[in-house]
């Protein structure tokens, strides 16, 4: 699968986007500045907030932007399509791995009116679907209490680039690595695994499939012990290889069994009192098995002996909540002088009535604990530099292009994990709550505000 970078995507879009396109350029519009907000509604599966992730590709894909020879023949069929092409303008961006709320600018693109509406789609693809795995990502990571967490879900994802560009996801919001070979070649996200049942069911006894694994693979002798008979054949036999291999005098890298059925609190712990009878105290207990973030919790509250977990298709597909509901709107316009026009999307449906103008968000952070408490969308510039006591404010959005040029500084794909674990500690534990999380400050400063109810009185609506 070749990576956005290597891909000419440009007609990845909804046709309306290229319908508008031509008609800015005919009525003028064309070069008209404007500016596009991307952000959500709504937390995945009634959290407490969504971890931000998608840039890289988007990233990729505006480098790589333009209109093949073929392209512009299959649009000139169309017949909307004039061969004028222009540079992109300025976008902003909340790095990866960043905890956001509803309704904040995670994304704000700046450039000619044709060129901003084309990118639409593919932006929003990439937030909404990356996006949306790293969150349930992040919130089984949490749920394992510091249990090591494998994405295991290739098979059961939406496609291919649900499995290869889903995996790298769950990695930023916190998964030690992937079942997805292709993953770990593309982007460098670990791949691991070592048996399916049909390994064991292969050879003519459940010995012999243990024992040859464990000597052709010693440094990662995981063994799965649930073919046939758990306690009775399963861990038995794991325990024989075991400790012959051990007898040798020879040492495993990693070894442990991995159980995909059955009742895995009552197994583990029987599990781990029978390994350790055996004196290998040091064999870990893997588990897989449609598992996800509350099933995890449960496990360990009823004090299952886990010491990692592999999780598939409920983590790959976000089955819980699936839709993670980003939009791109249209904020403001520029006008020839310079100046900023706000716009506003109204709606009887007040959720849908968007936030005017060109605007940053800011994070405050209590100094003495280093907690972030609440963020403010402002217009441009209103609280910039600006500190208050006791108090520390971070800009959450960062230039990624300007004048069509990057500026951004990728970080590596481990920085970038490390930055969302980082990011969440920094978060109160009360929004962090899997059921009724504390509902994080998400405010309009007071010139934003003033703004939009202004917009909205002078369009006839009184209140939201």
């Amino acid at each position: 699968m070749p990576t956005v970078a290597e891909q000419n995507l440009t007609l990845l879009t909804d046709f309306y986007e290229l319908t508008m396109g031509n008609g800015y350029f005919l009525n003028g519009f064309y070069k008209k500045q404007s500016y596009f907000d991307v952000f959500y509604r709504s937390v995945p599966d009634n959290g407490g907030f969504a971890i931000a992730c998608g840039l890289t590709d988007i990233i990729e894909y505006v480098k790589n932007l333009h209109f093949s020879e073929a392209d512009i023949e299959f649009l000139r069929g169309k017949g909307i399509f004039d061969e004028k092409f222009l540079k992109y303008g300025d976008i902003y961006a909340v790095p990866e791995g960043t905890p956001v709320f509803p309704y904040e600018p995670i994304i704000t693109v700046k450039a000619p009116a044709a060129e901003a509406q084309l990118m639409e789609t593919f932006i929003l693809l990439c937030i909404n679907h990356q996006s949306c795995i790293a969150t349930k990502a992040n919130r089984i990571v949490r749920a394992a209490g510091g249990r090591p967490v494998m994405e295991f879900g290739s098979r059961r994802a939406q496609g291919v680039s649900g499995a290869v560009i889903g995996a790298r996801a769950a990695y930023i919001g916190g998964c030690v690595a992937t079942a997805c070979t292709l993953t770990d070649e593309l982007y460098g996200v670990p791949a691991a695994g070592t048996m399916a049942h049909s390994w064991v069911q292969m050879f003519d006894t459940e010995y012999e499939a243990f024992k040859f694994y464990a000597e052709t693979y010693p440094n990662n002798a995981v063994l799965l012990v649930d073919t046939y008979n758990t306690l009775k054949s399963g861990i038995p036999n794991a325990i024989k290889v075991f400790k012959e291999y051990l007898a040798t005098g020879k040492r495993f890298g990693n070894f442990g069994i991995r159980l995909d059925s059955g009742d895995l609190a009552y197994l583990t712990k029987k599990a781990r009192v029978m390994l350790d009878e055996a004196g290998l105290t040091e064999a870990k207990i893997v588990v897989s098995n449609s598992l996800d973030e509350y099933l995890i919790r449960d496990l360990l509250q009823q004090g299952a002996k886990i010491d990692s977990f592999g999780v598939g298709e409920r983590l790959i597909t976000s089955k819980s909540s699936p839709v993670f509901g980003g939009v791109y709107k249209l904020v403001a316009v520029e006008k020839e002088d310079g100046t900023i026009v706000p716009k506003i999307k109204i709606s009887e449906n007040t959720a849908k009535i968007t936030n005017p103008g060109f605007k940053k968000v800011y994070r405050f952070y209590d100094k003495k604990t280093g907690k972030a408490i609440a963020d403010e969308i402002c217009p441009e510039a209103t609280w910039k530099q600006r500190t208050l006591t006791d108090f520390r404010i971070r800009e959450l959005q960062v230039p990624i292009f300007k004048k069509g040029k990057l500026v951004y500084k990728q970080p590596g794909l481990k920085e970038l994990q490390e930055y969302c674990a980082k990011e969440v500690a920094g978060l109160w534990d009360e929004v962090k709550r899997f059921e009724n999380p504390h509902k994080y400050n998400v405010d309009l400063s007071k010139k934003l505000w003033t703004l939009k109810h202004d917009m909205l009185a002078a369009s006839g609506k009184k209140e939201i």
